[in-house]
C-alpha cells in the first residue's frame, strides 16, 4: 500500500513501486551463467525489503549473455521468487525480432512483466521506436516498460514519442536512467496513467519528488536493506530521514564507482556474508584488483556497511 510516495500510474496493472534493484547474472569462474546463484541474488534482495526484482537490467550484464541464457536467467528468477515479488525481466535486444521472442518467453515461464530497453547501436527514429514496441506489447499480454538509458543505447525518447509510446494499451510505464531531470518531470507530468521508476541511485529521493513510484537502484543490490529504509521513510512521509538516506545512498554509489566499470557490485556482495558467489563479470568486464578491492572494503567499513 502506497501512501506519501507517488502511485503507480493508473494503467499500470502491475502497480510496480518501491525498491527494484536490477539484479545481477551470477558466474562461474570459466564465466559460464550460475542459475542459482543468480535465483539466489534475487531471493537476497526480495528477502531485505525489494518490492520486485529486474533480472536482465545492465547490472544483469545482459547484452553478453546469449539468447539462451538470457532465458534460462529469467527462468531461474521467475522459479525462485514465484508470488513473493514481481518479477519484471529484461527483454530488449537490437532487433524487434529477438525482443519479441524474449518477450513472449518471459511470459510463457511466468514473469509478471517486460522490461524493453530502446534498441541499441543503429539509430532509431520516431517511427521506428513506436513499431518496435507497438510490436513487443501486442506479442504478449504482459505490462510492458519502457528502459529510458541514451547513454548506452545511443537512442533518446522524444516527449512526442513518449506520447505515442502511451497511446499502446500495455505500455504502462518506464524507467528512466536517462538523468534528464526536466524530461522527466515533462513525461511524468504529461502521463499520470503511466507508472515511472528513477533508474540512478544519484536520483531515488529526487524522483521521488518529481513524481517516480519507484527506484531501479544498483546499490539496492548489495545494500537493499539501505534503498528500502529510504522508500519507507518517504512513503511515511518522513521526508528528512529520505534525504539522509540518499546523502548515505551517495556514499556507498560513489565507493562502488572505484575500479573497473561495474565491478563494484559484484564485489561488494563478494564482500558481504551471503550464501551465493556472484562470481566474476563477464569480459570484456573486468573485476577489481585486491588494491582497490580492499581499499572498497575500507570505504564501506568506514560507512559503517561491513
Amino acid at each position: 500500500m502506497v501512501d506519501h510516495a507517488p502511485a503507480p500510474g493508473r494503467d499500470d496493472s502491475l502497480g510496480v513501486h518501491g525498491v527494484v534493484p536490477p539484479t545481477i547474472t551470477a558466474f562461474d569462474d570459466d564465466e559460464s551463467v550460475d542459475y542459482d546463484a543468480t535465483a539466489a541474488h534475487a531471493r537476497f534482495v526480495v528477502d531485505r525489503g525489494a518490492h520486485g526484482v529486474f533480472p536482465l537490467g545492465t547490472n544483469g550484464e545482459f547484452p553478453l549473455l546469449t539468447p539462451d541464457e538470457r532465458d534460462g536467467v529469467v527462468e531461474a528468477v521467475v522459479e525462485e521468487i514465484g508470488d513473493d515479488a514481481p518479477v519484471i525481466a529484461g527483454v530488449g535486444a537490437p532487433s524487434t525480432r529477438q525482443t519479441v521472442a524474449h518477450a513472449e518467453h518471459a511470459e510463457s515461464v511466468g514473469a509478471d512483466g517486460v522490461v524493453v530497453v530502446t534498441p541499441y547501436y543503429y539509430p532509431v527514429d520516431h517511427d521506428a521506436a513506436v513499431s518496435h514496441y507497438r510490436r513487443v506489447a501486442e506479442a504478449v499480454d504482459l505490462p510492458v516498460y519502457v528502459y529510458h538509458i541514451p547513454s548506452k543505447t545511443g537512442n533518446s525518447l522524444s516527449l512526442d514519442t513518449l506520447d505515442a509510446l502511451a497511446d499502446i494499451e500495455n505500455l504502462v510505464g518506464l524507467k528512466d536512467s536517462s538523468k534528464d531531470v526536466p524530461w522527466l518531470g515533462q513525461a511524468i507530468d504529461a502521463h499520470p496513467e503511466m507508472t515511472f521508476l528513477a533508474g540512478s541511485d544519484s536520483l531515488l529521493f529526487p524522483g521521488l519528488e518529481v513524481g517516480c513510484a519507484g527506484m531501479v537502484s544498483a546499490v539496492a543490490n548489495v545494500f537493499p536493506e539501505l534503498v528500502a529504509d529510504l522508500y519507507e521513510a518517504y512513503d511515511e512521509g518522513d521526508e528528512e530521514r529520505a534525504r539522509e538516506l540518499q546523502s548515505e545512498v551517495y556514499d556507498v554509489r560513489s565507493a562502488l564507482k572505484r575500479g573497473p566499470y561495474m565491478a563494484g557490485v559484484k564485489t561488494t556482495l563478494s564482500l558481504r556474508d551471503t550464501d551465493f558467489d556472484p562470481g566474476p563479470l563477464r569480459s570484456p568486464l573486468r573485476t577489481m584488483d585486491e588494491s582497490d578491492r580492499e581499499a572498497l572494503r575500507a570505504d564501506l567499513s568506514e560507512l559503517g556497511l561491513l
